[in-house]
């Protein structure tokens, strides 16, 4: 029973992550992170990719 709820609970948490992601001003704030992180890290490129934001 324990295991049912909580799953329940992880998808719902995973739903309303996801709701908020779609947000323009939130994509805005998930981009600068990302870019931040990679600066951060040394670097914008991925080896054997292309840099597609």
């Amino acid at each position: 029973m324990a295991g049912m709820i909580r799953k329940l609970l992880a998808s719902g948490v995973a739903a309303k992550v996801i709701q908020e992601a779609r947000k323009p001003h939130n994509q805005a704030k998930i981009k600068k992170a990302i870019a931040d992180f990679t600066n951060k890290r040394g670097g914008g490129s991925r080896p054997g990719g292309s840099n597609r934001y």
